[in-house]
């Protein structure tokens, strides 16, 4: 028998030195786990310092579209810059900034036209309430700046996206936080109320009367925006409900409350479209998106707003007071363009379509199991709910959900070659979004080690 090396040079040295976001460190310093070290990808793998393979059934953090190993985007982010490495874009321009906008705003539902570069999503976020606050100060209607976000929903971690965050949990130790923002129910259908549960349509009406319920409450002239995600992602991918976003875009208008999508994971087809919204066919004021634009390959995020809200910006000396440095980044904007290239190139928007409901039904082959109590999503952005009792839906209790999601199926979902997310910012969850080239082969390999997992951590409730 070979002794285990421990942990290697790199395992130590990111323990030591790399502070990584959203990560407990006991578990290094305490119980000798080595910190993963990740050094190559190839489509829809990556690779450990060790030589083992895993399936990245995230997309590295729902961003790595097109997969990994892409030649041809890091062979266009180098010509770019070898060519301009960097100038900002701070009342100047550059080609790539200019095509980037140009397609992503001829993509974009409706009017949305202007495109404001970010580094990624939440900086989009924050970008569009600061957007919302100053247009409506311009137009003359200087007390609309409140918020409405849905529950349990994460909008990002800058001060003003965070207090938008709909998660008590990752806001408490920041508080206080920016004022204004106020919380009305998600699209969770599997947790509706119980009279709602078999009618979609009733409870999306239901949950986006909330808002107009919301709005009257603290009065139209407050009321800024509605920020929702198409299809929410934290408490495990919550579509919207038939007529929901239909009802959502009356309430807004009968308010004079911009409607912003927040796509920072939607949009650059995980579901099925460039933009999630595009899809279901609702257009929004502002559009926030990032991750998926480059694939991963670069930082790179923006908000693309409707012509009417730059309207105040034409005249005298108006301007958006508010930007970023690396904003329409000349290296990321090659990236983002090599990237969408691919997208036509290969169908990726029309693979997706063409191949979401084998993955909705490969993952409901896990509905047999005890402890799964439903299988939801759209696209490529689906999620599997935990449960102790699939009869009355009971959730995990705190101690189980410490046990079984970090003690347990976090390492052993790993170990077993999966890269996901066991998460529990709301219910208990675990959240599959795969690269966008995926296919049956990568549907079957995840319900395999989900199954095997899955069946150990029900053994453990």
């Amino acid at each position: 028998m070979t002794a285990n090396p421990g942990p290697s040079r790199l395992s130590l040295a990111a323990r030591d030195h790399l502070w990584m976001p959203f990560t407990r460190y006991s578990p290094y310093y305490d119980h000798g786990v080595e910190v993963p070290v990740i050094v190559r990808g190839e489509g829809a793998y990556v690779w450990d310092e060790q030589g083992r393979r895993y399936l990245d059934g995230l997309s590295g953090l729902f961003t790595v579209q097109v997969g990994h190993g892409r030649s041809e985007i890091a062979d266009a982010m180098a010509e770019q810059a070898r060519e301009l490495a960097f100038f900002p874009v701070w009342s100047y321009a550059h080609p790539t900034a200019i095509e980037l906008a140009e397609r992503l705003a001829s993509a974009a539902p409706g009017n949305l036209e202007r495109v404001f570069f970010t580094s990624g999503g939440g900086e989009a976020v924050e970008s569009a309430w600061k957007l919302a606050k100053q247009y409506f100060r311009l137009t003359g209607r200087p007390t609309k700046h409140k918020v409405i976000s849905r529950s349990v929903a994460y909008h990002g971690t800058p001060q003003g996206a965070l207090s938008i965050t709909g998660i008590p949990g990752a806001k408490e130790p920041f508080e206080p936080l920016v004022p204004s923002t106020i919380r009305v129910p998600n699209t969770n259908l599997y947790r509706a109320p119980e009279h709602l549960r078999d009618d979609e349509k009733a409870f999306g009406r239901w949950a986006a009367d909330r808002i107009g319920e919301a709005i009257e409450f603290e009065g139209p002239d407050t009321v800024a925006a509605v920020f929702l995600e198409p299809v929410q992602n934290s408490g495990g991918c919550f579509t919207p409900p038939p007529g929901y976003l239909e009802r959502v875009r009356e309430i807004c208008d009968e308010y004079d409350v911009l409607l912003v999508a927040d796509e920072t994971i939607t949009a650059f087809g995980r579901i099925g479209d460039t933009f999630a919204m595009g899809r279901f066919g609702v257009t929004p004021d502002i559009i926030t998106c990032a991750k998926g634009m480059t694939s991963g390959y670069a930082p790179m995020g923006a908000m693309i707003a409707g012509e009417h809200l730059f309207e105040p910006f034409r005249d005298g000396t108006n301007a958006f007071l508010h930007g970023f440095t690396w904003a329409g980044h000349p290296v990321g904007a090659a990236a983002a363009l090599a990237n969408l290239d691919i997208f036509e190139r290969e169908g990726i928007n029309e693979h997706v379509r063409e191949h979401e409901e084998d993955f909705r039904r490969t993952l409901e082959r896990l509905l047999d199991l005890p402890i799964v109590g439903d299988v939801r999503g759209a696209g490529y952005f689906m999620a599997v709910e935990l449960v102790q009792d699939k009869a009355t839906r009971e959730t995990l209790n705190t101690e189980q959900a410490e046990r079984v999601l970090r003690g347990y199926l976090s390492t052993a979902l790993y170990d077993h070659g999966l890269y996901c997310r066991a998460d529990d910012r709301g219910d208990p969850v675990v959240q599959l979004s795969p690269p966008l080239i995926s296919d049956q082969t990568q549907f079957d390999e995840i319900e395999q080690i989900l199954r095997a997992t899955l069946t150990e951590a029900g053994n453990l409730l």
